[in-house]
């Protein structure tokens, strides 16, 4: 182990942690062959070590009592031969990524974090998929799953690059060229679109939805349209255009 190495804060600690992550991730992947070797199931008890330096280690456990900081799994080796490799090395990531909570917290409760800390500690951690994530390839289909969501809401929900028609009192600048009358318009925020049905101003918490046929914005609340609902919407009128098309000729 490195000792004398005492991160403070919780910067500190979160970059103590991504260190020994980045070592133990090493590991298990890109040194998995010579990993593989030095957990001889004829030794004694192994663990596999990482360090802040990004760099990993196979070593018997610290022979104090207690250790300066909390131990890895002990015998990571002895159950080498006897499971599958995949499973083997699956094993080790979910005990690696439960030592380094330990030693990540052990430095919290060791420096008196409060819970304001622990938990700002917690969820910088819970943004960094797990070292079984990793290992196992669960973080890569995680990813793929999540750009596609993503970008799949964002074309139904996101305001479409069309001249905005705003509420008769304010009407927004558009980015588009008005061809007819040869001259180009400001561009502008979508600050400056109002709600089709009450008035109120864009913001980008809050879900809008573009009617195909008088091209205006509503929020999702007042129209009744939730992002799920949108989703299979394939082309969405207003509730005016909609009374427009239904009453007779």
């Amino acid at each position: 182990m490195e000792a004398g190495y005492n991160p403070r804060t919780v910067e500190e600690v979160f970059r103590d942690f991504k260190g020994r992550r980045g070592g133990l991730i090493k590991a298990l992947t890109t040194d998995v062959e010579e990993f593989y070797q030095q957990c001889d199931p004829e030794k004694e008890n192994l663990c596999l070590y990482g360090f802040p330096s990004e760099q990993w280690e196979v070593n018997l456990p610290a022979e104090e009592v207690p250790p300066e900081l909390p131990e890895p799994a002990l015998g990571i080796n002895f159950a080498r031969d006897g499971m599958q490799d995949k499973d083997w090395l699956s094993l080790v990531a979910v005990h690696s990524d439960a030592w380094l909570l330990s030693v990540a917290f052990y430095f919290g409760a060791r420096f008196g974090f409060d819970k304001a800390d622990r938990k700002r500690l917690f969820n910088m951690i819970n943004e960094l998929p797990t070292i079984f994530e990793v290992v196992s390839g669960a973080a890569k289909k995680q990813q793929k799953e999540k750009s596609a969501v993503s970008n799949h809401s964002s074309n139904k929900s996101k305001p479409k690059p069309k001249p905005l028609i705003a509420a008769p009192e304010k009407i927004p600048i558009s980015q588009a060229k008005d061809e007819e009358e040869g001259f180009e318009e400001e561009e502008d925020e979508h600050g400056d679109a109002l709600c089709g049905a009450c008035g109120e101003n864009y913001a980008s918490d809050e879900f809008w939805i573009c009617c195909d046929l008088c091209e205006r914005w509503f929020h999702g609340k007042c129209v009744k349209i939730t992002p799920a609902r949108a989703e299979h919407i394939k082309q969405y009128k207003c509730p005016a255009c909609s009374n427009k098309r239904a009453r007779p000729s």
